[in-house]
């Protein structure tokens, strides 16, 4: 008798929207899926790029997974909805907020529902620069450094320097700070009524690699240690946890509230959450010795490695390596590029703002047909560049460029420094100066590898998964023979989504392990890139020059 169809939901927060599907727990076939786009975040609101200071409204949140769960349900047959047990979540990170003593995420206040400060920080937020320095300082003076197992180096894109950030720069967020979360933590705690501060569930994922958490001193930093860094954070003391969860776990289920408002059961299971990466990494199927690239606007770089391997070995200069945080029994590590599809879009937008503004004050057309215009210009730019640039032989005189327009997050983090663009000349049309920075973004990711690869992790093969690798054939292959190494494509679109949803089946009890679940449910792999040898090794002298400029930019205090 053939078993009867269960289904999960992996629902995957990425920067600008709330994607989601319904998959089938035997064989991973996806029934459905959906996006949202948040609206706030679409209108710029809380935002000031200038500053680097990126907010997110945790109402975008609560709409976006209403939205789309509703769009989900639309689009799949009405039998399976009643047959869904479980829901993962991922999200960006670090993209911390600070709670109440209820858990309620200040924005949600009236009092502060218009302060960017009582927002998710997001990911990319680099406002506390002076904060993560102050940290770095103080744990190499310390009795135990707790930036050890994260790389020895903590950024300013992380928790613990997000949260002192904000509470000095407006003090009327002080009278209700209690306490903070993960945006992960808190959406699984929202759906299943468990957002008290002290008792939430937390993952072991972004406590590991964001906040310093490891079993070895007790959890968390010590009180000693924050008080000293600044006794700003005694708001929270006693009010964070010590205890953390891999996302096999179980959060709980779905409130009769939340149950009615997404349309589903209150069985429906709910495990914990995990970064994006992280789970996209489980959704591409990761094991040993690969080197999963998620590539969109920046990139997060995810191994994991067994404990034998591992053994008492620390990795320097990374996002870290936590027990568990991308399979549990396994040690997982985190890399990655601060930008990425940022930097293409960035010069996108540095061609479009004056064809834009030239075209709106025009008298040759009405309104609409400036409009209409003006979008489908700003549409073709990149395929435009793309197609340009892969004419263009690859030279040793070709400009070069640095990918750190966003500061850099991997190899040792420094969000100081800068992007430069070098050797232009009156000949560097647009499409040479867009192949540089293409080459630029491939010469970061080899500079992590080569960081790798030096400290004794082995990489067997490299796979990449996003919206890059399936889209944008070129910048692939550039990076493949900038690599020197053969590129897997993975041939799953939303390979976070289901990688939360592999995790929920496992929670739900489809599943004993998620290696298991990843074994039926995984969906292999598109395509491969192979490098060209004879453009890898032009690539090779570029590359030198690249840490040359780079060395020079990073010494010079920029």
């Amino acid at each position: 008798m053939e078993k009867e169809k269960k289904y999960v939901i992996g629902v995957d927060y990425g920067t600008d929207s709330c994607r989601a599907i319904i998959v089938d727990t035997t064989t991973g076939t996806e029934q459905a899926s959906a996006v949202s786009h948040y609206n706030r975040w679409g209108k710029g609101l809380y935002c000031n790029p200038v500053n680097n200071q990126y907010r997110q409204h945790p109402a975008d949140y609560i709409e976006s997974l209403e939205d789309v769960i509703k769009h989900l349900f639309q689009k799949c047959p009405g039998e399976i909805v009643p047959k869904i047990i479980g829901m993962g979540f991922d999200t960006t990170g670090s993209t911390p907020v600070l709670l109440d003593k209820d858990g309620l995420p200040l924005a949600l206040l009236p009092e502060y529902a218009d302060n960017p400060n009582a927002m998710f920080v997001l990911w990319k937020d680099h406002t506390a620069i002076n904060e993560a320095a102050e940290i770095n300082e103080l744990a190499k003076k310390w009795d135990i450094d707790f930036t050890s197992y994260s790389g020895g180096v903590y950024s300013s894109e992380w928790a613990w320097a997000k949260m002192l950030h904000v509470l000095r720069v407006d003090t009327s967020i002080r009278d209700k700070a209690y306490s903070w979360t993960e945006h992960c933590d808190w959406i699984s705690a929202l759906l299943t009524g468990n957002t008290n501060p002290e008792n939430m569930l937390r993952s072991r994922c972004a406590a590991g690699h964001k906040a310093m958490w490891n079993e070895s001193w007790g959890g968390l930093p010590s009180s000693e240690f924050l008080h000293t860094l600044d006794p700003l954070y005694d708001l929270f003391k006693g009010h964070l946890f010590k205890q953390t969860h891999t996302s096999d776990k179980v959060v709980g289920t779905l409130t009769d509230e939340w149950a009615e408002r997404l349309g589903l059961h209150t069985g429906v299971v709910i495990c914990v959450g995990e970064l994006d990466c992280h789970m996209g990494a489980v959704g591409a199927q990761i094991s040993e010795g690969a080197f999963v690239r998620i590539i969109g606007t920046s990139t997060c770089d995810i191994m994991v490695s067994s404990y034998d391997t591992m053994k008492d070995k620390l990795i320097a200069g990374i996002c870290g390596q936590v027990d568990g945080s991308v399979i549990p029994g396994m040690i997982g590590l985190e890399a990655g590029q601060s930008a990425f599809g940022d930097i293409y879009a960035w010069f996108r937008n540095i061609i479009y703002h004056p064809l834009r503004d030239i075209l709106s004050n025009l008298d040759i057309a009405d309104s609409e047909f400036k409009q209409q215009l003006q979008e489908q210009i700003k549409d073709r730019i990149l395929p435009y560049l793309n197609e340009e640039a892969q004419k263009i032989p690859v030279s040793e005189s070709s400009p070069i460029a640095l990918d750190w327009m966003n500061g850099r997050r991997t190899p040792f983090a420094n969000q100081v420094v800068k992007g430069c663009i070098a050797d232009l000349t009156l000949g560097s049309s647009a499409p040479v100066i867009y192949k540089a920075l293409v080459e630029a973004t491939a010469f970061g990711s080899k500079a992590i590898i080569d960081s790798f690869l030096a400290q004794g992790v082995e990489i067997k093969n490299v796979i990449g998964i996003g919206g890059i690798p399936l889209k944008a054939p070129f910048v692939m292959q550039t990076l493949a023979d900038v690599l020197g190494m053969p590129i897997k494509v993975s041939g799953v679109e939303q390979a976070c989504a289901l990688g939360a949803a592999m995790f929920a089946a496992v929670a739900a009890s489809e599943y004993a392990c998620v290696e298991d679940a990843q074994a039926a449910m995984g969906k292999g792999f598109a395509y491969e890139y192979y490098p060209d040898a004879q453009k890898n090794a032009i690539y090779e002298k570029l590359y030198k020059k690249y840490l040359k400029i780079g060395g020079f930019i990073e010494s010079s205090g920029n």
